[in-house]
């Protein structure tokens, strides 16, 4: 069985390439699928075959294929892009005859109203629609993502966002690559759609979880959605960028994050890893 990793350069594909290694698979049966293999040396050195992949060309998708059974999708960066990119890796996989698509979607997909979400939900019907066997993987909020805050946190002693104190059911980026992993090597799975989902944080307790780490007291201020977003745009960010993550903290206000279900732990065989041992890793380096 080969498995193929696209975007397998980043840093959630790289976590898969260590986790299959670690569930023992032989590197001879992993591709790594990278836009600029001379820059996937990590991967290489460790035995396995790196192949150009980039989502906007089609040639490399068709050959990077060649030969794989099953293949990891990881959502492509590029909001506004990814459908169509997407749809390129389905359509490669279809004609090449994979035997397993797994996708990493979002929490809720299907009912979420994270600007995210659309194109999340778009590339999940292309799947359904292509016949692939396949299995969607709704990664919840990636532990990390709150790192951005860190400097910011630590100067002012305040969390500030537009969440209204809403729940976060976050994981870390380990914790859904080892899922991966386990989806992708294991032979129950095809037909699933997992919500994958760690314990629900209030934003209360993150900044609880900053206090702890950083020795000093960071509370949680919830703005409305306008003031936060004046708040972001006077620190820099651009119009639409400040309204892209001002839609992201209502969409989390209104719950699309808040997920309770057991799936991550079974699949990993652990609980997910605390924030505060992510957050501790961060100011450590």
């Amino acid at each position: 069985m080969t498995i193929l990793v696209t975007a397998a350069n980043g840093e959630l594909g790289k976590l898969v390439i260590d986790s299959l290694l670690a569930r023992g698979a032989h590197p001879s049966d992993i591709v790594a699928g990278a836009r600029t293999p001379a820059k996937a040396t990590s991967i290489s050195e460790k035995g396995i075959r790196v192949v150009p992949l980039d989502y906007d060309d089609p040639a490399t998708i068709t050959a990077a294929l060649e030969g794989i059974d099953r293949v990891l999708l990881i959502s492509g960066s590029e909001v506004g892009k990814r459908t169509a990119q997407h749809q390129a890796v389905i359509a490669a996989a279809t004609t090449a005859g994979v035997s397993l698509l797994v996708y990493t979607s979002v929490a809720k997909a299907d009912l979420s109203s994270l600007p995210l979400a659309p194109e999340h939900l778009a590339t999940e019907q292309a799947i359904a629609a292509s016949g692939l066997p396949a299995v969607i993987l709704r990664n919840n909020w990636y532990a990390e993502n709150y790192l951005a805050e860190l400097q910011q946190v630590s100067e002012t002693g305040v969390l500030l966002s537009a969440t209204d104190n809403a729940r976060v059911s976050l994981a870390s980026r380990v914790d859904f690559a080892e899922a991966a992993a386990a989806v992708l090597i294991g032979d129950e799975h095809s037909g699933q759609v997992y919500e994958l989902a760690g314990e629900p944080h209030s934003y209360d307790e993150i900044a609880d979880a900053f206090s702890a780490v950083l020795g000093k007291e960071v509370t949680h201020r919830a703005l409305p959605a306008d003031e936060f977003t004046a708040v972001l745009q006077s620190a820099g960010l651009d119009e639409g960028t400040a309204g892209f993550v001002t839609a992201l903290n209502t969409g989390i206000a209104a719950g699309d994050l808040d997920v309770t279900d057991s799936t991550l732990v079974r699949l990993i065989g652990r609980p997910v890893t605390p924030l505060v041992d992510v957050i501790s890793r961060a100011v450590s380096a």
